[in-house]
């Protein structure tokens, strides 16, 4: 029952979506004039033999560090959560994740125009979790309704591998959020519990490795060559073997 399932959660068209946002965060102006100023002081009181030649320093380097720390913050955002974004103009094509979405109220959609009909849809989601997308050069428009920020992936990004995953977590990447194995999940209800087994993100319908609904007890194998482990309903997944 594998397609029936993708099917089911994946077409989604009924979102409004909210009104284009500006997809790249800018850098910070210049910060040289501030610089020269602390700098001219500190060398002043060098020359005078003061005290609070050390202090100074000190402050400045702790204010450079701090910087540093929340321009990397900053630059982690590839482009809001929110908004209509033109591949190649607002958004580089490549693989991008939101994460911290709750209640499924995050939707996505990959698209091959702008005339927003439902030929136009290549693949889309409503998330809970964590959502992973790539996007290829030849969409034309990928729309972001409620999202948190899109981060760009890092291929060869390396992660410890959790062993207990949350069941409706969403997409966790194999071998970086969740190690290959066995595992199992127990107490699911009314076929809410859906899993699926992906060789890449780009959430096309012959990416699909296996998938399925479940009610009850829920037992897949993640397979070391596995791209991605997606799973929305059900409850937390334990490795077992």
């Amino acid at each position: 029952m594998g397609a029936k399932g993708k099917i089911a959660l994946g077409v989604v068209v009924s979102v409004v979506v909210i009104g284009a946002v500006s997809a790249n965060a800018g850098d910070d102006g210049d910060s040289g004039s501030g610089g020269n100023g602390k700098d001219s002081a500190a060398s002043a009181e060098r020359e005078s033999g003061t005290k609070s030649d050390a202090g100074s320093d000190t402050e400045a380097d702790a204010d450079t560090k701090k910087d540093t720390k929340a321009d990397k913050a900053e630059k982690k955002v590839a482009f809001q959560g929110d908004g209509d974004f033109e591949v190649g103009t607002d958004v580089k094509p490549g693989t991008y994740r939101t994460t911290g979405n709750t209640d499924a109220l995050c939707y996505w959609e990959r698209a091959k125009d702008a005339s927003g009909e439902m030929d136009s849809i290549l693949a889309n989601d409503n998330v809970s979790g964590t959502s992973y997308v790539t996007i290829p050069a030849g969409d034309k428009l990928f729309k972001s309704s409620g999202c948190k920020d899109w981060e760009a992936v890092d291929a060869k990004a390396t992660g410890t591998p959790a062993a207990l995953v949350k069941g409706d977590g969403g997409m966790h990447r194999v071998g970086v959020d969740i190690a290959p194995g066995t595992y199992r999940s127990t107490g699911n209800t009314d076929d809410l519990c859906y899993w699926e087994r992906t060789k890449d993100a780009s959430h096309s319908m012959e990416t699909i490795l296996a998938n399925n609904n479940v009610s009850g007890t829920a037992v897949v194998t993640v397979a070391t060559g596995d791209a991605y482990f997606k799973t929305t309903g059900c409850k937390d997944w334990k490795k077992t073997g």
